[in-house]
């Protein structure tokens, strides 16, 4: 979780919760596939829209989609194809939480970021 002084999980939770956008892109992170970790030599990335997961624990588990939104202020993703119906028939996203998801395909449309990953290899 938040590296701070305090053990207490309350002064755990209320410090993710109320973390700066800085901070809080570090719990976005997933880890990668097999192949991914071979060839970038890294255990985890921050998902980005465009990339393709896979999904581990939950509902869920199994499916893969591309990642169509990230909500930093709740630390979670919205994952195309996962989605839970409401009584009245409409179909709304089912927020994922990062850690749930295994990173199977990047999305390399950011030059930074591909800079960044070329660096590792």
């Amino acid at each position: 979780m938040v590296r701070i002084e305090s053990s207490q999980p309350r002064k755990q939770r209320k410090a993710r919760y109320n973390a700066p956008s800085h901070v809080r892109t570090k719990y976005l992170n997933a880890p990668l596939s097999d192949a991914l970790k071979e060839r970038y030599k890294a255990k985890t990335l921050r998902v980005v829209k465009g990339d393709t997961v896979r999904v581990l624990r939950g509902d869920f588990v199994g499916d893969e989609g591309v990642v169509d939104g990230v909500k930093t202020t709740k630390s979670k993703l919205i994952v195309h194809g996962v989605s839970s119906t409401k009584a009245d028939g409409t179909e709304v996203p089912r927020l994922i939480d990062a850690s749930n998801v295994q990173l199977t395909k990047l999305n390399l449309a950011d030059k930074r970021r591909e800079a960044k990953l070329s660096e590792a290899e």
